[in-house]
């Protein structure tokens, strides 16, 4: 196609010429008709020496939408000692991260939510032994970027179930192939990432396939997944073209789904996207109506987002936590390999929904706390006991992370706080307890919750006598910190954050964790030349 087009440019360009005339010299021309900018191809042609080369500006379109974070602030313990939240499975913004870094630019910093970051990595928590679907481990230490502080670290272990006891699947591809996903790490990638899915597909799952552009369809019915070779040909067949009706492609995906709904099975939609509707319902507030009113069917969701330069992140984020749902962004095939096949589990079968969490701290021992990430996941603290609320998902065999900053009670630092109250007194009672934890979960099945309840006692420790557990997630918060050039980032360093990964000594079965160390050090180099 490219070399079609050149050669349509050049017979333009020839034939354009006066009959006698020949091509303009460059050299010739004026100095103000030498210097030009040709932003589709991005040509830049200097006019003199290299050194006194202008820095012309690259006009590229730019719509990868990002919703504001505001970064959880300091809380006082005495007025506010109840914080709760919903838990978080999603990775998306550390693949994205990545892409920006090794595309040699940092991100934005509305692109980097540090939960997200914090929970791309598997830890090592002890599996769950009782009835519950999860263990729950705590651990506090030394802030590393402020030894002043302390952190705690707040840990899931979902139950690991064998692929063979897994429960059957009742699976909806919902795959856009829209004009703007004809790029080569949209359509074409997403193609090779539904690859390594199918391969992973038993007899007893079933896969139907929904496909939306200007208007939606099926393109294979509900098929057994021993069909592997039907289903691979419905999906190497596809072509992009057209506008994007999202919203009508969503409804004949829930549709399809509920016409072949498996029960106690794992009923999902898994929309692969780069969230770029521009037809139907497109606005972030109908398409999160619309997720909302189908996730009460038992049909959970997935979301793979692909590609750049378009990429609607904020879009896609929402509509996965309204959906019962869990969202990734595939930058590479090696990308799509962990989240299909390594986290092919953890990713696709639920086993808890609705997972919140509430901690009470306790003011004889923290004087200020705040929540590191999690913004857009916060909860009232009435709704912890409300079993209507939303809240997260966690699969098999998942690791879900959260790292609270606290500040000691005998520290001399100021936390904000508002004036004492008229017509009631505060009483500190002496428990040697720093806090309680309380989590809250559905089954998938049910709509009923389960409480589970567990208290962590005071303890001190420095960052470097911590587990590996607490080093690591420790370093990639502090490198979200840094990214986001943060108020709370205190001494962090880069050359920190490298030193603590190195040093936690955790298993690394695929390399992410090396992986990680080679980000920030890429990291380094662009921040200083920036």
């Amino acid at each position: 196609m490219k070399q079609f087009i050149l050669c349509l440019f050049l017979l333009v360009v020839l034939f354009g010429c006066k009959k006698g005339e020949s091509l303009p010299d460059y050299h010739s021309q004026p100095a103000e008709m030498r210097r030009q900018e040709v932003v589709d191809k991005k040509l830049v042609v200097y006019d003199g020496e290299l050194s006194e080369a202008e820095v012309v500006q690259d006009d590229y379109d730019n719509r990868e939408q990002y919703d504001y974070i505001a970064e959880n602030q300091f809380k006082s313990v005495l007025s506010d000692p109840v914080s709760t939240f919903s838990i978080d499975v999603d990775t998306a913004a550390y693949a994205n991260v990545r892409r920006f870094i090794e595309n040699n630019q940092l991100p934005p910093v509305d692109a980097v939510r540090i939960e997200e970051l914090i929970n791309y990595f598997e830890y090592e928590y002890p599996l769950p032994t009782g009835e519950h679907p999860f263990s729950v481990y705590t651990e506090t230490a030394t802030a590393p970027w402020n030894e002043d502080h302390q952190l705690v670290m707040i840990g899931l272990k979902g139950k690991e179930i064998p692929v063979k006891s897994l429960p059957p699947s009742n699976l909806v591809f919902l795959l856009d192939v829209s004009g703007s996903m004809s790029d080569y790490n949209k359509l074409p990638l997403l193609k090779k990432a539904f690859h390594i899915l199918v391969d992973n597909l038993r007899p007893q799952d079933r896969v139907a396939i929904v496909v939306y552009a200007g208007a939606s369809g099926i393109v294979l019915n509900s098929t057994s997944g021993e069909n592997k070779k039907k289903i691979l040909k419905s999906i190497y067949r596809l072509n992009s073209g057209g506008s994007t009706a999202g919203a009508r492609g969503i409804e004949l995906a829930y549709q399809v789904a509920q016409q072949n709904f498996i029960k106690n099975g794992n009923n999902r939609v898994i929309l692969a996207t780069d969230g770029d509707f521009n037809v139907g319902p497109s606005s972030d507030g109908e398409l999160v109506r619309l997720i909302e009113q189908k996730r009460d069917a038992g049909v959970f969701l997935t979301i793979l987002g692909f590609g750049m330069g378009n990429y609607q992140d904020a879009k896609m984020e929402k509509l996965s936590n309204a959906g019962n749902g869990n969202y990734a962004y595939i930058d590479t095939i090696l990308e799509a390999n962990k989240v299909l096949n390594h986290q092919f589990q953890g990713n696709l079968f639920t086993i808890a929904k609705d997972v919140k969490i509430q901690i009470e701290f306790n003011p004889a021992h923290v004087k200020g706390y705040r929540l590191i990430g999690y913004e857009n996941r916060l909860l009232n603290n009435e709704d912890f006991n409300d079993d209507k609320k939303d809240a997260g998902e966690i699969g098999a065999g998942h690791t879900v992370t959260a790292l609270y900053e606290m500040i000691p009670a005998n520290s001399s630092e100021e936390v904000a706080d508002v004036d004492p109250l008229e017509y009631q007194k505060i009483e500190v009672l002496d428990k040697s307890n720093l806090m309680t934890v309380k989590l809250r979960y559905k089954k998938p099945q049910e709509d009923n919750s389960q409480l589970l309840v567990t208290r962590i006692p005071q303890q001190y420790k420095t960052i470097q006598s911590a587990s590996g557990n607490l080093q690591y997630a420790s370093a990639v918060a502090a490198y979200g910190l840094l990214l986001r050039d943060s108020q709370f980032k205190g001494n962090a360093t880069f050359q920190q954050v490298i030193k603590l990964a190195k040093t936690a000594s955790l298993s690394d079965q695929y390399g992410y964790k090396a992986s990680f160390i080679r980000l920030v050090e890429t990291t380094h180099l662009i921040s200083n030349l920036e």
